[in-house]
């Protein structure tokens, strides 16, 4: 008695470890741990095609599995596990040391939610992609459903999530398809107007005519020259068939010049200008067809990923059932209030002996 008057902090520390004994190892309630382990499947539509054959099944990023824990360890989902399992009264049960349960089942939100946070652990394992789920409750059906709980609502949730994502998608791919289909009949109006402004439905087919037209009456020229020499070779340039030739000769030359100046002319339009303008208004008409077609097919695809599930939980480990309570660890957390007594006991003893030397 002496020795602890005299050491006051050995029999503080001795108290507190018989008081640690007497929790840890007869008062604290057992806690019943029930563990999942899930990934979450993101099934993929090719965007080449619509055909259902090309659905494949993908495992979502991290970023998916980030979302879905911060949704699991969130005050809405423990708004819905109070409204279906009740688990405040569950958790303020007296049948709980004082120690371990929830000071009362009309705690605030914000308690009950830290008080949660040491019951629910959600662990998201990045090399392996996958999140560990480890909840604990003081009945081990109570911490299986709590579990199965948890994982239903994460996918409702990441499915709405998406659902709404997509929903949003579609309504704004809708007003694309319409601005598109404006302009589709728009460049196809301005296309039909132009043909029958010129009266041409294919000023190119017209260039190509007029460009063989050409080419037939350059080569009859030719034979027309050709024979006028022959002929200028035994016959005066005044005689009949040389007159004849040459009036032949000045007519194709005529012929070609109006043919050449329809094709091209320094002023008016000319069929090379009508051409190149049509060119133009044909591939506008091109490119409107095509961004129409591809935003109608972007359309279907979004529209079926609206309409289908966008996530889905796939379960490596279900919820299981404790056998026996893991929680709390009583000669682990004995033996850590030990070592910390003791060493801070040793610390307050030390420097006692300190200050008496040096008030000696």
């Amino acid at each position: 008695m002496n020795k602890l008057q005299q050491h006051p902090q050995w029999g503080v520390a001795l108290v507190v470890i018989l008081v640690s004994f007497f929790y840890w190892m007869l008062l604290a309630t057992d806690r019943y741990v029930s563990e999942a382990n899930i990934v979450l499947k993101s099934p993929e539509i090719s965007p080449a095609s619509l055909n259902f054959s090309s659905i494949l099944s993908g495992t979502s990023g991290a970023g998916d599995l980030l979302l879905l824990r911060d949704h699991m360890l969130s005050v809405d989902m423990l708004n819905v596990l109070e409204e279906r399992l009740h688990i405040r009264q569950h958790f303020a049960s007296k049948d709980i040391d004082r120690w371990s349960r929830l000071s009362s089942e009309d705690a605030p939100i914000e308690k009950f939610h830290r008080y949660m946070q040491k019951r629910i652990d959600v662990h998201f394992d990045d090399y392996a992609n996958v999140l560990r789920l480890r909840v604990q409750a003081y009945t081990p059906e109570m911490a299986q459903r709590i579990a199965k709980t948890l994982l239903q609502e994460g996918e409702l949730h990441m499915n709405r999530m998406g659902q709404r994502l997509a929903e949003e998608q579609v309504a704004f791919i809708e007003g694309q398809v319409e601005v598109l289909e404006r302009r589709l009949y728009s460049a196809r109006e301005a296309l039909l107007t132009f043909q029958n402004t010129h009266g041409l439905v294919s000023p190119t087919g017209s260039v190509e005519s007029i460009m063989m037209i050409v080419a037939q009456l350059e080569a009859q020229k030719a034979l027309l020259e050709a024979q006028r020499k022959a002929s200028s070779s035994f016959q005066s340039s005044s005689s009949p068939e040389i007159l004849r030739l040459d009036s032949q000769i000045q007519a194709l030359n005529t012929q070609i010049q109006q043919e050449r100046n329809k094709m091209a002319t320094a002023d008016g339009d000319a069929l090379n200008r009508i051409s190149a303008e049509f060119e133009t208004l044909t591939l506008q008409a091109q490119f409107a067809l095509e961004l129409y077609s591809n935003s109608l097919l972007m359309l279907e695809t979004t529209r079926v990923e609206a309409a289908r599930k966008l996530k889905q939980v796939s379960v490596l480990q279900y919820p299981t059932m404790a056998q026996y309570s893991v929680e709390p660890r009583r000669s682990y957390n004995f033996a850590v209030v030990c070592f910390f007594v003791i060493l801070l006991a040793g610390i307050a003893q030390l420097t006692r002996a300190i200050i008496r030397d040096h008030l000696d």
